[in-house]
């Protein structure tokens, strides 16, 4: 009988390494706890060198949050955080929409074509096109939700249209061994077994509505925003202002960031199931 110990597994190191050594360790899952306190540690000490050790070009810590107090109380940086917030909400609902009809289309091969044209045109510039969005539309609100609909739809186009390409033959044919016919097959592994992964592509891509928005909020100055408040920042040299706006942008991308997963894994929670552990 062999009683020689047998070698611990891949799993079994990482289970009983410590959650401090687990930090540096490839394909590791450290505690909850031990990461969060490495991730405050790490936003701690980049505060503590932005405070002692600013950089030259760079405003201080303290210049920006007296530049984020004055925003807030006299030029009304919440309000315009609002507006322009509703009107990226607004353009991802309309860009989400067109963008699942256009991709799920493609399962018919007339429509293939114009989804391939739609993921190329996000190779045009949106400078180009807001003169003839201007020229169909009656608005301001609406030259900018146009605007950012089309910039949006097509990005989505091409990551949705790989989510669907990325359907294998084995999936399809699963479902047609039960008795399903094509357009059921369609509806239960294309359109159902594939939604997490396009709620995905709508939080990845949610990121170029906000760099975008500064650019039709500029042009179109009728409503106000954030995009037209960090461009009298920047106009005027504040380079505080312009900071403490960009750090506001940045917080709320990351909080809508964290809501897109969280409701990944409310509604989905067989998603992650296939991740590696």
């Amino acid at each position: 009988m062999n009683n020689k110990p047998q070698p611990a597994t891949n799993n079994e190191q990482l289970t009983t390494t410590t959650p401090m050594k687990s930090l540096f360790l490839p394909n590791a899952r450290p505690p909850r706890t031990t990461f969060a306190l490495m991730a405050a540690g790490q936003a701690g000490l980049l505060l503590l060198l932005w405070l002692f050790y600013p950089l030259q070009l760079f405003p201080s810590l303290g210049d920006v949050l007296r530049a984020l107090a004055d925003l807030t109380t006299t030029q009304g940086l919440v309000p315009e955080l609002w507006a322009s917030m509703t009107t990226a909400l607004q353009a991802l609902g309309m860009a989400t929409v067109l963008a699942l009809l256009i991709s799920y289309l493609t399962a018919l091969p007339f429509f293939r074509p114009l989804a391939y044209a739609a993921s190329k045109m996000r190779y045009l510039t949106l400078t180009g096109l807001t003169f003839f969005v201007a020229l169909l539309v009656s608005s301001g609100h609406e030259v900018k939700l146009s605007v950012l609909t089309f910039a949006t739809t097509v990005y989505l186009v091409t990551g949705m249209t790989s989510v669907m390409l990325s359907t294998t033959q084995q999936e399809l044919d699963h479902a047609r061994t039960l008795g399903l016919g094509e357009w059921r097959s369609f509806w239960e592994v294309v359109v159902l077994g594939k939604l997490a992964d396009m709620l995905e592509v709508v939080r990845q891509n949610f990121a170029i509505i906000w760099t975008m928005i500064t650019l039709v909020e500029t042009l179109y100055q009728s409503e106000g925003g954030i995009g037209l408040l960090l461009y009298k920042q920047n106009r005027y040299l504040h380079l505080d202002g312009v900071v403490a706006i960009q750090l506001v942008i940045l917080a709320a991308g990351a909080a809508q960031d964290y809501l897109f997963e969280l409701l990944r894994r409310v509604f989905f929670p067989y998603a992650s199931l296939a991740a590696a552990r």
